[in-house]
Parts: C-alpha cells; structure tokens; sequence
C-alpha cells in the first residue's frame, strides 16, 4: 500500500473517531458544545495519578448529571416543639345556674350544636320558686289594682258629698291619702313583677314565650332547658342522667369548642425568643399527619416562662376545616426569623461527605472534574448552602458525584 493511500485510511478512521465522540458528548447531560469541541477520548491518554483529579470516559458521561452551582437566600429558622390546641377565643365551658336534678341528656360528645341549642334538662327547685314568685307577684298586682280602683270610687264620693255638704273635709282628705296609698302600691306591686320576670328571664333562663304562659296559666314547669351559648362542638361532658347539680361545684357540666379554627402552641426556648416577633411565618409538621406541612403566622408571644423547661409558648392559628388537626397533637416547629445572605447552593447529592469534612466534584475541563473541600450551610428541600470553597456559575457533578468519587479511591 502506499503512503498516501495509508494517510487517507488513517483520516478517515479518526474522523469516524470523533464523529462517534461527538455524538455520545451530545447525549450527556448539561455539556455545551464547546465542551465537545475539547473532548479527549483517546483511549490510551489519562492522567497522572492523582486522587483530587478524575477523568471519565466517554462512555461514563451518561452516569453523571453536571449542574450549574446557582446563588439563592436560605431563611434563618429556629426550631420548638408544641402541641395543637382548641382555639380557646372561641371556647366555652357551660355550667348550672341552679341546682337540680338531670332528668335529660339532649347533647352527646361530639355532636354540633348552635348558640341556644338545648343541652340537658334538669328539675330545680329554684325553678319552681322563681315561678311562684312570678305568680305571686302577679296576684299582687291584681290586688294593688283593685285597691287603688276602690280608693278612686271612695275619693269620688267623698269629693261629691263635701259639695253637697253631707261629709267633713276631714273624711275627704283620708279618701285622698287612701288614694295615694294605693297608687303607690300599685307602682311597688308593678315593680315586683319586672324583677319576677326578669329573673324567669334572665338568671334561670326562661324565655318570654314562656314566661307568657306562666302568666297565663298561672301553672309551674320544674324542668329546665340549659343551652349552648356558643356555636361549636361538644368536646366535654361530665353528667349523667340523674345525677344531682349543684351551682357551686367548680367542673364544667358540658365543654364547648368551635374546631374550624385551632392554635398552634410552640414552646420556644428562651434563647431564642428575642429573635420572635408576632407576624413571623411558621412551619409545622404534625407527628400523625406526616405527609401535611401547615403554614400559619404568629398572632402572640407568651409573657412568661415556663420554670421547669425555660421555653416561652408562642402561639399561632390555624383554619382547619377538614377537623384533622386534634387538640394535644404532638407538633414540630420552624419559625421563620429572617433572611440570611444569598450563597451558592448545589444539590444535596453533590456534596460527598467525609465525617467533619465535605467536597464537591468541579468541572475543571470537559470529562475532567477536580475535588474542592467546601464549607457548608444549612440544607433545606434537598438543596444545600456552600459558605466557602464554590462560586455562582461553576459546575459540579450532582447525580453520580459518588461513582466519581469512588473511581478516584479505585
């Protein structure tokens, strides 16, 4: 064969050579095409040993994933622990008025109930004096009545005998205070029947539509209706039917709670409370709702700590219309406090860890990357803060950066 015949056998070999090359450097991932351009792929040419220095094949590129290092703003968070509670804004406990006996139980545990629903029933011997004496008043004024209806008859005819001149001036003015006497225990007997109305109403809790048949039918009702005086939940209840009440026992008969909206009780340590202020945006995982993430905002900081643990509660609300948040959750906490300064950030799996110390792989040309000791920051959504050691704009090795990593230790 002559030599230029063997010289056009070689071009063509090696042209079909980096023809190949080119094509699998197209196919790897986030390489430009200058890249390409500067690829080696002589298979016999590598470098001298050096384990900070790692040259990869062509054939390896699809293994790695090369990503741009970018710059981003991690917020400072600091971290409590806490519970869920009941909105006790809109929370009530509800107990007797009067003592008496449970002959009803209208509300169960859990049941919704609106302002004014009926709770339980009881019969009270205070009731049916509060209604004697709305009767008893009634009569009384029944009688003022006639007795000022009586002096009035009396005064007239007084008044037309002294014109007459059949009477004495005497009698006459004993028919006027007479008279008076009777208005003013009409006023008196007016006013008793205000007051026995207005307890009915308002201390034993008769409504007017029954205190107009007490008046009516002048018959006494024993049992009484106690009712909700808020709309919510029943979330406490601590009778039973027949069991007797008494006005000056301190347990709540019934609890009371509106669950559409419930706080967030984070214990803040109080290292960290001067750097919580209300408005802050909260984080909150809840340990039996693993998979939900709830955002919500502080609304107060508590004005005490706690002796025995030195943590502060700070509280926040919270809508929860779907009731799966329950009172005393266990909950973890980030509270946002500010922004830290912007930093490169590289994916979490490009960062090869070794105890205290942590590397990335650099591009340093294409298929040759080249390990740099980083100082890291905080991590968050899988992305970590490099503090040192990287700049915006240079790329690393993200997927993959262990198969790297292990062909240099090989």
């Amino acid at each position: 064969m002559s030599a230029i015949l063997r010289a056009r056998v070689l071009v063509g070999v090696g042209t079909v050579g980096i023809v190949i090359a080119c094509a699998l450097l197209l196919a790897a991932p986030r390489l430009v095409a200058t890249d390409i351009a500067t690829a080696d792929v002589a298979p016999g040419k590598s470098l001298a040993k050096n384990p900070d220095m790692v040259r990869v094949k062509v054939d390896q590129l699809h293994q790695l994933n090369i990503v741009p290092v970018t710059t981003d703003q991690f917020s400072i968070q600091k971290l409590a622990v806490g519970q869920i509670a009941f909105n006790e804004d809109a929370s009530t406990v509800v107990h007797t008025p009067f003592s008496g006996r449970v002959t009803r139980l209208i509300a169960k545990m859990g049941d919704e109930v609106k302002r004014g629903d009926a709770l339980f029933e009881i019969d009270s011997p205070e009731v049916v004096q509060a209604q004697t004496d709305l009767i008893a008043a009634l009569h009384g004024l029944e009688k003022a009545k006639s007795l000022l209806a009586l002096a009035k008859r009396v005064l007239d005819r007084q008044t037309g005998l002294l014109a007459d001149k059949a009477t004495s001036q005497r009698e006459l003015d004993a028919a006027r205070n007479d008279f008076a006497a009777a208005e003013s225990d009409l006023a008196t007997a007016q006013g008793a029947l205000m007051a026995a109305r207005n307890r009915l109403r308002v201390i034993i809790g008769r409504d007017k539509a029954e205190v107009e048949r007490i008046e009516r039918d002048r018959s006494v009702n024993p049992l009484i209706t106690i009712n909700a005086p808020i709309d919510g939940t029943v979330i406490g209840r601590k009778i039973g039917p027949g069991q007797y009440v008494r006005t000056d026992v301190a347990d709540a008969l019934y609890s009371i709670a509106d669950l559409s909206m419930m706080w967030l009780k984070a214990n803040v340590p109080e290292t960290d409370i001067a750097h919580v202020r209300v408005g802050q945006e909260v984080e909150v995982r809840v340990t039996a709702l693993p998979d939900r993430v709830f955002k919500a905002r502080i609304s107060a900081i508590g004005a005490s700590s706690d002796t025995a643990t030195r943590r502060i509660v700070v509280r926040s609300e919270i809508p929860n219309p779907d009731r799966l948040l329950r009172s005393d959750m266990f909950a973890n906490f980030k509270i946002t406090v500010g922004g830290g300064k912007p930093c490169p950030v590289v994916p979490v799996e490009a960062v090869i860890r070794d105890g205290n110390e942590a590397a990335v792989w650099v591009v340093r040309e294409p298929m040759l990357f080249h390990r740099r000791k980083v100082k890291l920051g905080m991590e968050r959504d899988g992305r970590v803060q490099v503090l040192d050691g990287l700049g915006a704009g240079e790329q690393v090795i993200g997927r993959g950066a262990v198969f790297v990593d292990n062909e240099s230790r090989s």
